[in-house]
């Protein structure tokens, strides 16, 4: 029987206060109303146990300081943020656990913020290398305001081992590979510095840059074989040029006839196209070009392109 069926059975006993209801007899109670109606019974009388859980609240690995002067230069930024490091360090070695993310915010005399995520490679908590990781960053940070607060905060994690396969390698210096993408970031954006990934879309050599990461896969998918992959692809591959070349073409009736671009020409024997490409028509990157396969009298079969009146070889088929 439920709490609420339980309190509706005793109103109509007539029981509406806590004497009355420890008043009643206990094994009466159980057998009329059951188990549920003992531990309310047991509640009334003070009898009932109940156990005390102790719960760990979450702590908090998080060090801030709010400057009494203002500061215009990154020297006080950096001592300050090496006490913090010490101290996070010190905290977190104590209960066996590493850094796996930094966080630092900055509060300028204006009442902004500034904040920036910094994501460990191989998580560490040594000082010198976290502090050398946010060193990097902010030696070419530039603000309009004076620095009025500053914040750091850890993610902590436990420490992790991998054992690698037999033909798997790990980053000699995680920390340095690191290191080193942040100088270039600073100098020379974010946008530049990364892993190139094709976008989803028609348009030839579309790419953006996401962020790098160091991941070892199978050179070869799971129940295919090295012979499965070499046969898999029987056309001729197309050898791009980057940039694509520049080129002039002689037409005769809308037929391509010849074709000279700096390393290659000839007379056009054979023609497939134009194949026709285009998209975002309906924003500012519009693009629209028409491709066209080319056998010339040597042999070679090319691809070029035509793109808002200008011709350009992309490549050649091998």
């Amino acid at each position: 029987m439920q709490v609420q069926e339980i309190f509706t059975v005793l109103h109509k006993w007539g029981i509406h206060t806590l004497g009355q209801l420890a008043a009643l007899d206990k094994e009466d109670l159980r057998n009329r109303l059951g188990s549920e109606a003992v531990r309310l019974w047991e509640r009334a009388n003070g009898t009932a146990t109940r156990l005390l859980k102790f719960v760990r609240p979450p702590e908090s690995f998080e060090e801030s300081f709010e400057f009494e002067n203002e500061i215009e230069t990154a020297e006080p930024l950096l001592f300050m943020l090496r006490r913090f490091l010490e101290q996070l360090a010190v905290r977190l070695n104590a209960i066996y656990l590493v850094a796996k993310e930094l966080t630092i915010s900055i509060t300028f005399a204006n009442k902004e913020s500034y904040q920036r995520v910094f994501k460990i490679p191989q998580p560490t908590n040594d000082v010198d290398l976290l502090y050398r990781m946010l060193q990097t960053h902010l030696e070419n940070f530039r603000s309009e305001h004076p620095i009025a607060a500053v914040a750091l905060t850890a993610q902590p994690i436990r420490p992790v081992s991998q054992q690698f396969g037999l033909f798997q390698t790990a980053l000699r210096n995680p920390h340095q590979l690191y290191e080193t993408l942040a100088r270039l970031i600073a100098l020379v954006g974010a946008d530049r510095v990364g892993t190139p990934v094709l976008d989803e879309t028609h348009r030839p050599d579309a790419f953006r840059m996401e962020p790098f990461s160091w991941a070892v896969e199978s050179a070869v998918p799971s129940g295919q074989s090295f012979h499965a992959l070499r046969t898999a692809h029987t056309t001729a591959a197309l050898r791009r040029f980057r940039p694509a070349a520049p080129a002039a073409v002689l037409l005769d009736r809308n037929l391509l006839v010849h074709v000279r671009s700096a390393d290659i020409g000839g007379e056009v024997i054979e023609q497939r196209g134009p194949y026709f490409l285009s998209g975002n028509w309906w924003g500012e990157k519009l693009w629209a070009r028409g491709e066209w396969d080319l056998q010339l009298a040597n042999g070679e079969v090319i691809r070029a392109h035509e793109s808002d009146e200008t011709w350009n070889v992309d490549g050649i088929y091998d």
